[in-house]
């Protein structure tokens, strides 16, 4: 029955897998919108470990998985901080017209 967990590792990997050709691309709200989606498996996966465990096996599995997810997020935010900055400066120009 533990199968399913690593399904939800697997579903959360896919989602960053996704997450990155976003960003790779600039479409940043569907990088925000695949974002919320990886919440929801994240606390859903959360929910189901509270009663399931891996097994040795898979829990091998789902180290690999971790560290791509690890190296797409990281990539990701790499990706990210141009558009962050460019954020902050609209959001602090926009405040500065406000006062």
């Amino acid at each position: 029955m533990s199968t399913s967990l690593l399904n939800y590792y697997e579903a959360i990997e896919r989602a960053s897998a996704d997450m990155l050709d976003a960003a790779r691309n600039g479409h940043w709200d569907e990088v925000v919108k695949l974002e919320g989606a990886c919440a929801v498996l994240i606390a859903q996966l959360r929910q189901a470990a509270q009663t399931e465990a891996l097994a040795a096996e898979e829990a091998k599995a789902k180290t690999v998985i971790m560290q791509r997810i690890l190296v797409n997020d990281a990539e990701i935010r790499h990706l990210a901080e141009p558009w962050l900055e460019d954020l902050d400066r609209m959001m602090a120009g926009k405040t500065k017209t406000l006062h």
